[in-house]
């Protein structure tokens, strides 16, 4: 109402917000609807990927369908946690200096997948493809436990002497 009064005023009512700050405060869920949200969109988002894995062995087009619900079910996983954290600060969180990597390394292995499955007609690509965006997810997933990829890090290391 008060953008209303604004507006109706003369006010511009242009508070220089760009479309991800006004999406964020436009958001007013209560912390229950958030978990709510989270819950059912993450594990639609397993559920995605479970089915995609029992595509495999659908014959002539299975491994294409693995490509697309794994796929699918990567990106409501990541989706899901915007309801907890908001689309503002997911996305701030993606593009920081630790994730920024595994982030594009990520989004850039879903889109090839979806090329390779559709455009391209190449099924060991996408199964390659596949395999790399869950080793980008894991990093990325990595990255908000402390302390965990030097962990990993250090395991390899003394793995390979």
């Amino acid at each position: 109402m008060d953008k209303l009064k604004k507006v109706l005023s003369g006010q511009d009512g242009n508070d220089d917000l760009n479309v991800l700050q006004s999406a964020s405060e436009a958001s007013t869920l209560g912390w229950g609807t958030r978990v709510k949200g989270f819950v059912a969109c993450f594990v639609g988002g397993v559920l995605c990927s479970v089915l995609g894995t029992c595509f495999l062995w659908v014959p002539k087009n299975g491994l294409t369908l693995f490509a697309v619900f794994y796929s699918l079910g990567n990106i409501a996983s990541l989706l899901s946690t915007m309801f907890l954290m908001g689309p503002l600060k997911q996305i701030k969180r993606m593009c920081d200096k630790t994730r920024a990597l595994a982030t594009a390394v990520m989004i850039t292995c879903l889109v090839l997948t979806f090329c390779a499955a559709f455009w391209w007609k190449n099924k060991g690509l996408a199964l390659l493809f596949c395999i790399l965006q869950f080793l980008a997810f894991t990093w990325y997933s990595l990255s908000y436990i402390p302390f965990a990829r030097d962990a990993i890090i250090k395991l390899c290391s003394a793995c390979l002497k």
